[in-house]
Formats: structure tokens, sequence, C-alpha cells
């Protein structure tokens, strides 16, 4: 029931959410061989051993991740009776099927690390596989599918969901379920084995599951069924079309917000996110305004010069600037210049918003936090959103959207740390603004687009309605 359905798929883009020991392994490598048996058609005369090999992917979060599948493809290729050379899976490794009468291998399979995400620049392989994809963050996500999209290529995303991280992979799971513009998420439930579980879903050792767990853990590990975070503020947030991995376009204006993030420990970051408005033309002749990110410094501990610093040394430092820094602390100083005063002082730059009667406005949270929802909403007639974010060149605003882990944590423990409202322990949002951490390339972002755009409308929140 589960796995056919799988293996008979012809979308491009397929993403399998698993349960724990669900059988991904033994569907992943008969969904391989299918895709290669149909690529040797497709890009005829490739492959033949005269032409470079039909080349593919498999990428996790370390060598040792893919072990399985690497296995499995590589014992399948030699009961079939193909002359298999394999190197081992943690060199990294590699497959390769070559003849002897054949000058070059006519496959060859290839095992990434997404650890190493310069070795995802090269080649433009047929076909990926992104094993544990839910241990991964979103840039990974994106290199893939940037790989693949030349040569028309597949894309084969499976995980077991882990709590607290790979939100991304979550939030594609529930968009792809409707199986349109050729991308499709499946589940494959732990019951699906039937060898492990000869009674399927009503099998004893899964109804005690069942009645012994959680309901999170039990619907995301046993059932494989995306629950998504409680209470992300930016629940819009769609990896599949608000990543974009725009360059720097010289002499085009670039706007920068900044959140120096003044707070303790690591739930705080001093920020500074760059933009360029990007101008497209629609085919009836109507422009289309997109803000794209083009860089970002996201760092904690370093002051203001410091930013200012690293800012300077940057390509697009010498285009056209503006900045908006964050009001509340723009202008306050402590124990030496002001925000305001050293970008003045280093760069000659007045950093908004601007005094009005010797005082700075301050900008209000909802209308602040609406007016990005506004722009990350999907413009109608385009179906495109009005604001990028870059896949490599953004991690700390992606990690507060909840695609990506906190770049701020390298070395510790890997955890999901999204912008949230305050959530009680029945799951239910609480306040009328979210929580202060987690924010800081996010605020930054919005006080770029006010100062640019204006507020968004909000209305104060209502609490939720309770049945007793």
């Amino acid at each position: 029931m589960y796995q056919p359905a799988i293996i008979d798929s012809v979308a491009p883009y397929i993403l399998i959410t698993g349960g724990e020991q669900g059988g991904k392994t033994e569907v992943l490598k008969k969904k391989w061989m299918k895709n290669w048996l149909r690529d040797q058609v497709v890009h005829e005369p490739m492959g033949d051993g005269e032409h470079d090999p039909l080349l593919y992917w498999l990428i996790a979060a370390s060598y040792g991740e893919a072990i399985k599948e690497f296995t499995g493809i590589e014992d399948d290729l030699r009961q079939l009776g193909f002359p298999v050379k394999a190197v081992k899976v943690d060199s990294p490794g590699y497959i390769e099927v070559r003849f002897p009468d054949e000058g070059k291998a006519r496959l060859r399979v290839e095992v990434k690390s997404a650890t190493d995400t310069t070795k995802l620049s090269k080649d433009s392989p047929h076909g990926i596989m992104l094993c544990e994809a839910a241990q991964m963050g979103v840039e990974i996500y994106e290199r893939a599918r940037g790989r693949v999209t030349p040569r028309d290529g597949w894309l084969l995303i499976a995980g077991t969901m882990e709590r607290e991280m790979g939100s991304w992979f979550r939030t594609l799971a529930t968009q792809w379920h409707s199986g349109s513009d050729g991308r499709q998420s499946f589940r494959l439930p732990s019951y699906s084995n039937v060898a492990l579980y000869p009674d399927g879903e009503r099998d004893p050792k899964i109804l005690a599951l069942k009645r012994e767990s959680s309901d999170e853990f039990f619907m995301e590990r046993i059932e494989g069924i995306p629950v998504p975070p409680k209470g992300l503020v930016f629940s819009e947030f769609n990896p599949d079309i608000h990543l974009r991995a725009q360059e720097y376009v010289p002499d085009l204006p670039v706007y920068m917000g900044e959140d120096p993030g003044y707070g303790q420990e690591l739930t705080h970051a001093h920020a500074l996110v760059v933009f360029q408005k990007i101008v497209d033309y629609l085919p009836n002749g109507q422009p289309f305004e997109q803000m794209r990110q083009i860089d970002e410094i996201y760092e904690h501990g370093l002051l203001t010069k410091d930013i200012i610093e690293i800012a300077m040394s940057r390509e697009w430092w010498k285009s056209p600037k503006t900045l908006t820094s964050d009001p509340h602390y723009k202008d306050q100083h402590h124990s030496m210049n002001s925000v305001a005063e050293q970008w003045l002082e280093m760069t000659g730059i007045v950093a908004g918003p601007r005094r009005v009667n010797g005082v700075t406005p301050r900008i209000p949270i909802m209308p602040a936090i609406e007016r990005l929802k506004g722009f990350l909403k999907p413009d109608p007639q385009t179906h495109m959103p009005k604001i990028t974010f870059h896949p490599d060149k953004g991690k700390g605003t992606l990690s507060e959207f909840g695609t990506t882990e906190n770049p701020l944590e390298d070395g510790l423990a890997s955890h999901m740390r999204p912008y949230r409202w305050s959530v009680d322990k029945e799951g239910e949002v609480y306040g009328q603004v979210p929580k202060d951490r987690y924010n800081d390339g996010i605020k930054a972002t919005q006080y770029m687009l006010v100062a640019e755009y204006g507020y968004g409308h909000a209305q104060p929140r209502r609490p939720a309605m309770r049945r007793w």
C-alpha cells in the first residue's frame, strides 16, 4: 500500500517521512533502481561507456549515515550481474559500473557529507538522495535542488522527523502532500514494515507504543505524520519559495537592517541583514519588486565597531547604502558612543529611523511583524513572494524562521531555535507579543522593510477560546 505508491510515483521531487524502522532503505534503493533504469532511456546515449557516466549523489549528515543506502545499491547491482567497483563509504565512497570493453564508467554513485558544502558545488548529478534529511539544514536541500536543475534531474528526500530539528523538512512534507508542481510527499509508517509488524497497524507492538507514547511522538516517529512546532511566529515561511541564492548585483543600492541584540548567552545576536531590491517584469510589462537577501552578519559578543568593520570588508560595501537600526538602542549610550554615532563616525552613514523633534520613533512589534508576513505571502499574479533569503549567507535569520540550526551554537547539540509565541502546556498560544528571543535577524529585516515600505496592518491578538 505505502511502498508501491512511492516507487510508482513519477514526480521528480519526492519526500518521504518515515516512521522508525519503516523500511525507508528498502524503498529508497528500489526507487533509485527504477529511476536509474528510466534515466538510461531519458539521457541516452549517456552512460553507455563512451560518454560521461550517469551520476548520482547520496548526501547524508555524515558519511556513515548513508551506509545502508550505499550497500543496498551495491548489493542490488551485484545481484543483477553488473561489474561493480565500490570504494568504502567513509572515504568518501563511490560505486562505479564499467564493463571491460568500455572506456568510461556508465554509472557512478558518490557519497557526500552535508558537513562540507563546498563539495556540493561541482557537477550536475542526474539524481540526488538526501538520507535522514531531517538531520540536515535547509541549505543542503537548496544546494541539492540547485545541482539537479541543469539536467532536469530528480531529488529523493527521506528522513525520520526529530524533535526540535528539521522544521523545513516538516514544512515541505505538508506542502508537497497534494502532489502538485512535480513535488510529492509520502509517509512510510513503522507498521508498513510487515516483516517487523505482521499485523500492520493493529500489531500488538504498535498498539502498545500508541498507549505508552505521547501523541506527538507516535504521530511523528511511528506514523510519519509531521507535527509542526507549536507557536511559530512565521509559519508562512516556505523553503520552496523563500530561498534564493541571489548574489550581489554591482551598482544596485543595498538596504541594511540592524539589530544589536543586546542580551545574555546565545538567545540574542548582533544581526546585520543586507538586501537588494530587484525589479523583474511580468509578461504584461508590469514591474514586480522583490527584496532579496545577499548577505548577513550574525554574531554574538562583537561590538558595533566590529560589525561595521566586517561590513566594510564585504564586496557589496561599494554600492550606495541605507541603514535602519533598532530604534530602541540606536541612540542609547552603553559606556561608549551610541550605535548611530559609531556608524556615523566610522562610515558617514546616518542610521534610521530618523529622530523627530529630538525623539527616535519606536517601531511597534505587531505592525512590523505583519509587514514581513505580507512580504512572505506569494503575489496572486506571480505566485512569488516579495522577499527571499539566501540559503548560505542568511543562516542566522533562517534559524529564527525555524528552517535550520542556530549557527551560534556550533559544537553544541544541534537544536532549532525559532522565533516563537509563548505556549502553555495545552499547546495554546498566549500573550500579545511573541517572546523576545531568537529574533534579531528577523527584527533587523523588519526594520529595513518598515523604513522602505511602512507598516503592515495588525489587529490585537485575542486569546484562544477554551472549552471547559
